[in-house]
């Protein structure tokens, strides 16, 4: 994960958590309201932030933190039951050229860095 994804989310883990904060602060001097409001809404940051995963990543490497691929897809070529499709697109942050990759048995889909 780049550093800029990972600063990112820790700006918006701690901005949930802080107003988890407030929110428990307001709660208790101005009523539930507002500060259950906050704790809420501070709540829903926080949860985003842990089970945000990275784009184009199989379930099976992100369980085992394998490191990201070029322009974040899988890290190296794909199990032999995925075939290539036409879908092919520019994926916008690292500028790569990805291709789409599926399991015909299943739908499975793998996202793979072209060139």
């Amino acid at each position: 994960m780049t550093p800029g994804v990972l600063s990112a989310r820790a700006i918006i883990g701690v901005i949930g958590a802080l107003m988890m904060l407030a929110g428990a602060f307001l709660f208790v001097l101005v009523g539930p309201l507002i500060g259950g409001w906050l704790i809420v809404s501070g709540a829903v940051l926080v949860v985003a932030v842990i089970i945000e995963r990275s784009r184009y990543r199989s379930q099976a490497a992100e369980r085992t933190h394998m490191t990201p691929g070029p322009g974040g897809g899988e890290p190296g070529p794909v199990d032999s039951r995925f075939r290539p499709t036409d879908e092919v697109f520019v994926d916008p942050t690292s500028n790569r050229r990805m291709r789409v990759y599926v399991d015909s048995s299943s739908g499975e889909r793998r996202y793979v860095a072209e060139g």
